[in-house]
This record gives structure tokens, C-alpha cells and sequence, in this order.
């Protein structure tokens, strides 16, 4: 498709290096600030598709500042502005090599592996009798390696994490206050808008002064699941799917085409028609998540639109 964002290359005054995540490109500006351009990549199995999704970065970006004005109450976050719908201005931050990933219900990894017959998942204790997509009696935390561009994150427990110094006992039990925090809030949040929040991960770094902050992305359905909590129950009683506001549906429609990011595995073709109905799928999250109607950006030149805004930002702070 065009009129997409897919990769970037600005170069900003006292620009001093360019990070490219899977979906974000994150520019450091004089060890002081980060730019982050939110693009219209889609991953999946920490895996990069070849095409873009329209107005997934406006999506991803506007639905992640909008939870961390909710949520600055709780927990204190990096973001200082959005000059740009795709783009996220914030304090540098050295980030802490684990995503806090955070389980209310047994879906999607979870469920996957207590199919196949396990009772433990980073270290932490699965009640028996649950069907997938069942409530867990409390929230579980279960935490994954930060893996490098093109390796997959693995599991972790806490033991682990701590007994290798990957993050200090002290800062740890922080990012476990904050993830739980964190996620009762967006419980709530969801709540008000006829959802619920069923699972999500959180990134935390550390201020040049020391302070843990929340980073990256907040409750987005590429960070997060949601179900509709209307017929939630009456789905779960007859065995049946549930209705869902998330990634998963791309992560469903790959499986089904023989694509699970495993080695030797081809990327099935994504039509122009079939991205169109990403594109759709991820307006519809929005407008859920957000209870707001999606405002589209100008996209016939993105790039050209990004960097005028940024350049107007730096400029004038």
C-alpha cells in the first residue's frame, strides 16, 4: 500500500543515533531526548511482515500517549510531547533488559503452553482445571527477556532475572509495583468501555537521575488483549471463542496460512485487500479502546509531514 510508513531516515539537529525497533524508530537527540516515530510496520511473532498497515503508527502512538496521561498519576512515565501524530517526544532513558508482561486471564502464550500440558509459566504456579480464556483467581506477572531485532523474546522468572543481575532486587520489586498498578488501571479504563483487559506487557527505564519510569508503549492492542465483556461469559460456558480487540487476529490469520515465525517458514502473501481490513481492525481497536472516534492524519507525505512537525518542536522548546 502506499501512503504508509514503514522506515525512516531523518536526520534532526544534534541528532546522535538512530534505534530501529520493530515497530519504532527512536532517535537520540543529544543524549537528552528521544524522538520515537511510531511507523506502520506490523510484527508478529517477532517478525516484521513485508507491507505496512495505513494509520497503524497514528493508532499505536495516539492510543499510548492518550494511557500515559491516564496513568501519570500512578506511575511516572518518560513522555514530554506529540509534535506529530506518528512521533513521541521523552526523556532518555537507559531501558531494563525485561518486558513486565502481565496476565489477568489464560490466553494467547499462556494458554499455548498450558495446552501442552504445563502448570508453570516463569516460575509461576497455574491453578489446574482452567479452560483457555478463563480468569486467573489473581493477576500473574510473567516476565520476558528484551530480545535484539530478530530474536525472539523468551520467558523469565523473577528468580532468574534476580539470581543473574538483570535487574536489581530493589528495582525489581518497583517494576512489579508499577506493572500491578498499572494494570488495575487499564482494567478499569477497559471496564468503562465495555472491555476487558486481558493481558499486556510494560516497559520500564531509568531516568539520567536515577528514576524509573514507564516507557515505550501502554495498552495498545499490539502490546495488549482485550476481550468484549459483553457475552464473555455465555462464550466461556459454551466452549466459544471470544470476541477480541487485539493483535491476535493477524497472529490467528498467519497459523492458519503455516506461518508461526519458525525457521524455514515463508510470510504468506498479504493482499492489498487483506491489509485493508488490518487497517480497519485497527481503527475499530481504537475507537473501542479509547471510546473516541479515530481522526486520520494527512498521509500523503508522511514523511515529509513527521519532519516538519519534529523540526518545529526542537526548535521552539
Amino acid at each position: 500500500m502506499s501512503n504508509t510508513i514503514t522506515t525512516t531516515n531523518f536526520n534532526f539537529p544534534n541528532q546522535k543515533s538512530v534505534y530501529r525497533g520493530k515497530v519504532r524508530e527512536v532517535y537520540n537527540i543529544n543524549d537528552e531526548l528521544l524522538v520515537m516515530v511510531a511507523t506502520d510496520r506490523l510484527s508478529a511473532f517477532d517478525v516484521v511482515l513485508p507491507k505496512g498497515i495505513p494509520y497503524k503508527g497514528q493508532i499505536l502512538n495516539q492510543i499510548a500517549t492518550k494511557f500515559m496521561e491516564l496513568t501519570k498519576d500512578i506511575v511516572p512515565n518518560w513522555l514530554i510531547a506529540t509534535p506529530d501524530p506518528n512521533v513521541a517526544v521523552g526523556h532518555l532513558c537507559e531501558p531494563f533488559k525485561v518486558e513486565m508482561v502481565i496476565r489477568g486471564y489464560l490466553s494467547g502464550h499462556a494458554a499455548r503452553e498450558y495446552a501442552l500440558g504445563k502448570r508453570e509459566i516463569c516460575g509461576v504456579k497455574m491453578p489446574e482445571g482452567l479452560k483457555e480464556n478463563d480468569k486467573f483467581p489473581e493477576p500473574i506477572i510473567t516476565p520476558t527477556t528484551k530480545a535484539d531485532n530478530g530474536e525472539h523474546d523468551a520467558d523469565i522468572s523473577r528468580e532468574e532475572i534476580l539470581s543473574k543481575g538483570i535487574v536489581s532486587e530493589e528495582d525489581y520489586l518497583v517494576l512489579e509495583k508499577y506493572t500491578r498498578a498499572l494494570f488495575q488501571r487499564g482494567t478499569e479504563i477497559a471496564a468503562s468501555r465495555g472491555l476487558i483487559l486481558v493481558d499486556t506487557k510494560y516497559e520500564f527505564g531509568k531516568t539520567k537521575d536515577g528514576v524509573i519510569v514507564l516507557i515505550d508503549e501502554i495498552h495498545t492492542p499490539d502490546s495488549s488483549r482485550y476481550f468484549y465483556a459483553e457475552g464473555y461469559q455465555e462464550r466461556q460456558d459454551k466452549g466459544e471463542e471470544q470476541k477480541q480487540l487485539s493483535k491476535e487476529f493477524v497472529r490467528r490469520w498467519l497459523i492458519e496460512n503455516g506461518f508461526q515465525g519458525k525457521e524455514g517458514q515463508q510470510i504468506p502473501d498479504m493482499t492489498n485487500e487483506y491489509i485493508e481490513t488490518v487497517s480497519e481492525r485497527y481503527i475499530e481497536l481504537y475507537e473501542n479502546i479509547l471510546g473516541e472516534k479515530f481522526v486520520k492524519a494527512d498521509i500523503s507525505n508522511i514523511d515529509e509531514r513527521i519532519e516538519k512537525n519534529v523540526l518545529a518542536y526542537l526548535e521552539n522548546r
